[in-house]
Parts: C-alpha cells; structure tokens; sequence
C-alpha cells in the first residue's frame, strides 16, 4: 500500500477508522453506539454551581456528570447580558459576576469526559461546514494558518468581508484550509447554509428545556472526511455497502473532489486483519515499542501527563558512544511523533532522551520530532532539550487516548501495574494475626488467603509461622481460597 488511505471497519456497536500513510497506520479513530463523542454538540445547559475559587461554573447538560465551563470560556454575549449598567463587560471578571446558578445557556464541549472529569465547555459556539465555520456573534474573519500564499488570503478575506455584510453582519466565520481553491459562489453557498442552521438552532434551544442536545456533530465516519480537509487521500475503502453509500452522498455533496476515490471493500476477510491494523491496535497499548536499531521507547500514562522513556536495548552502534546515543534519540523521535497520533495521547508529554553532549545532535533530534508531527491535526507545542535532556511538549487533547477507550483498569492491581509481593502479604498476614489475637479471645484463628500465599506461609516461612503460633498461644489454620487475589487475606476467629 502507498500514498495515503482511509480504512473505515463498521459494525452496528462500533465504526474504526483508520489512516495509512504509506503502509504505515498513524491514525486510528474509534465510536461506538453507546458512547459517541461528544465534542462539538451543542446543548442547552443550566448553571448548577458556581465556583469562585476555581473561576468556573459546573453546568447541567443532561449527562452523568455536570460539565465543567472556565470563566475564560465565557463568550461576550453572555457577559453583555449581565452587564445592565451599559457599560461593556470587563474581560477579567470572575466566575460569580459572569453566571448564576440557574442561569439557562448555550454551550458547545470542547473536551469529552476524560477519565473522572466531567466535559469541558465552551459558549464560544461554532459551527462548522466544508468551507467555513461560523462564530455567531461575533465580527472578525479569521484564515486557516495553512493557506499560506498571501495572495489567497487576500482574495478569501476580501470575498468573506463582502459576503458577511450582505448576509451575516451580526456574525465573524473562519475560512478553512479547504477553501483555499473555493470560488465565491461556493462560500456564498455555506454562508448560507450556516445563517439558517444557527437560526434553526437559536429557535430549538428557545423551544427545550435544559439539559437537552440541540445540535450533534456528524457521526465519525463523515467528521473523518470534513476533518481530512487539505490531506492528499489517494483511497477511501469502506467494508459496509450502507456506509459506502451514506459517504459516498455526502462526498458528492460537499467534498466532489473525493467521490472517485471511495471503495466498497466486499473482500469477506476483515479489512482491518487485512492490512494489519488489528495488529497495530495491539501494539499500540502496550508499554514498550520495539525500534528496528534495537533500542525501545517506554510509555506511561498518569492522569497528569504522559511520560515516555527511550533506551539503546540492543543497539551497540558502529563508532562511538555519543553516536550512538544519537542515531537512537533520532530513530526515536520519528516513532514518537507516530506513536502520539496512533494512541491519541494529549496534554503535557515529557520525552526523557538519552542525554546527549553536542548541541547540534540536540537541535537536529528536535527537528526530527517537529517533522514528524507535521502531518499531525492536533496542535502540538515542543520545547527544546532541558539541561536534564528531558523535552516537555503538549498536544491538543478533545478525546481520549486509544488506553482509554479499548481498556479499563486491572481489577487486580487497580490500574497500579504491579500487586505486593507474596512475602509482602504473608508479613502483613503475621501482623493481623498478633492484633487479632490481641484484641479477641479467640479458640482458633482461621486464615483465607491465595495459594500462592499459604504455599509460602507453610513453606519457606513455616518456623516464623510457627514461633507466631506459640507466641499467641491459638492454634492457625489455612484456608485457600481460589477467588481470592495475591494481595487478599482474611483472617477470622473461632
């Protein structure tokens, strides 16, 4: 496989979309039926409780959990409406002098739930289109960053400027990268579209009550292709005929560019298996990535942040140390900036390289890194080399990471990564057992552990246990018990 292709694997529970780059999967994007994304719907929220510690509202959008809005996220209209003395609203106020509890208002998320933190939002809404997306109330234009030639972005501004005084004043738009060959015609058309969605939307919030959706963005498969604006896709295949027609109309619609290029894949061995992406999948959650010098990257997911380790492993290298170290941090860099966009790891990621001495291998591994987050969609920020050789970065975070959505924590260990050892538990079973003796008149003490435990209890530690037993005075006996974990015991008196 060359160029670069979508893959989308659709079932009723669940669609996978992945990206190929060349052979190589970068990408993989996943929702299921019962727990679709929520980042860009829109609902109708009511303030439930206002922080003034924290500068922030907790709000009621109808889900499990109340969602969090920053005083920072306030749009100015919701500050104008408080402000009944005529003057403009500062922007520093806080959180109390912005909502009130019970206050009704349009919010847009920004960030789904991630973990035990509820939805971020916004009331800054947009909404988006193929070429456009509108910020209603407000009266800038703003171009995509990646429409580069000045002359384009002359023209695309002139025509917006015109466009939005006839038919949106009240309102500012974004042009997107995909508008970047669009004729005026085309950006009159999504003016608007979107004037009559934002008015359809405006006219559902007035008619519901709070905590209801007014507005859903479009499932997975579709946002895929809008999002995919400005990457060069040779091939879409798709492995359900019903999907294939759904993309295939909205491709004609919107994106035409793209019609001669989706497939139905009717092949009855799994797309995914055939051309190893569930593979990919599995690696992807594991800890340790395999580099082809031998040398291996380490990662580690805290609910602060991300942290990766790269060690040389089995790459001795041909001429010195240094060089060594240094084609390592180079060959890890590119599979960490793939790495990051396969497992859809965001907020602050530290980097530990192996140190390195010259500063021109410094500056050359921070290249490699930014090359090979270029083709990233999400915004990435990177530091340079800490004296300690760490590199701190952050990348945009909406959804989350790949751990996160196919995994859940080990019941065993609950989300540890390790259990106590066996001689740790038998310990801690000898101090229960001297203050249970102490504290109850017991006939009998009757202990409920794990195999592995009481192996070792009448094994290697049988004379501690039996100077215990004199000690106390009360005869022990052992139970096994088979659902019990390592780290469990219990132990009762008769």
């Amino acid at each position: 496989m060359t160029g670069t292709e979508l893959l989308m694997n659709i079932t009723p529970q669940e669609s996978r979309v992945a990206l190929v780059e060349n052979g190589i999967v970068t990408e993989l994007h996943l929702e299921r039926s019962r727990r679709r994304g929520l980042v860009g719907s829109i609902y109708k929220g009511r303030v439930c409780r206002v922080l003034p510690g924290m500068d922030a509202a907790f709000v009621d959008i109808g889900l499990d959990r109340t969602a969090f809005l920053h005083a920072s996220d306030v749009a100015p209209v919701e500050r104008e409406e408080l402000c009944n003395n005529g003057d403009p609203c500062r922007r520093n106020e806080s959180i109390s002098q912005l909502l009130r509890e019970g206050q009704d208002l349009l919010v847009q998320v920004i960030k789904d739930p991630l973990g035990s933190k509820g939805a971020r939002l916004t009331t800054y809404v947009t909404v988006p289109s193929r070429h456009l997306v509108l910020m209603p109330n407000q009266t800038n234009i703003g171009i995509s960053t990646r429409i580069e030639d000045d002359g384009t972005r002359s023209r695309l501004r002139e025509t917006m400027e015109h466009l939005r005084g006839e038919h949106a004043p009240e309102h500012g738009f974004i042009v997107r990268t995909a508008a970047e060959l669009a004729d005026e015609g085309a950006l009159h058309n999504d003016v608007i579209f979107l004037k009559k969605l934002w008015d359809t939307l405006q006219e559902s919030a007035a008619n519901c009550e709070a905590g209801q959706e007014i507005h859903a963005d479009l499932p997975l498969v579709l946002r895929i292709l809008r999002d995919m604006v400005g990457v060069e896709l040779e091939r879409i295949r798709i492995d359900s005929r019903e999907t294939w027609q759904k993309v295939s109309e909205f491709a004609e619609r919107y994106i035409p560019e793209l019609t001669g290029r989706i497939e139905h894949y009717p092949g009855e061995r799994p797309i995914f298996e055939l051309f190893n992406v569930e593979e990919e999948i599995q690696r992807a959650l594991e800890r340790k990535v395999e580099l082809k010098s031998g040398g291996y990257l380490i990662f580690d997911q805290t609910e602060a942040m991300t942290t990766v380790d790269i060690n040389t492993g089995g790459f001795v290298g041909h001429r010195n140390l240094e060089e060594t170290i240094f084609k390592t941090n180079l060959e890890a860099a590119q599979a960490i900036g793939r790495q990051l966009r396969l497992r859809n790891l965001g907020g602050i990621i530290i980097i530990d390289f192996i140190d390195m001495q010259d500063d021109e291998h410094k500056r050359q591994v921070i290249r490699a890194l930014e090359r090979a987050l270029e083709r990233d969609h999400a915004k990435c920020q990177i530091c340079d080399v800490s004296p300690l050789g760490l590199v701190e970065m952050t990348r945009k975070r909406t959804r989350d990471s790949l751990e996160h959505l196919l995994c859940e924590p080990c019941p065993t260990c609950g989300g540890r990564g390790y259990l106590k050892s066996a001689e740790t538990v038998c310990y801690e079973l000898f101090r229960e057992i001297l203050r249970e003796a102490r504290q109850y008149d017991a006939r009998e003490l009757r202990v409920l552990a794990s195999q592995s435990v009481i192996d070792l209890l009448l094994d290697e530690e049988s004379s501690s246990l039996a100077e215990l037993q004199e000690f106390v005075g009360v005869p022990i006996r052992f139970q096994v018990e088979s659902l019990y974990q390592q780290e469990q015991f219990d132990v009762v008196f008769v």
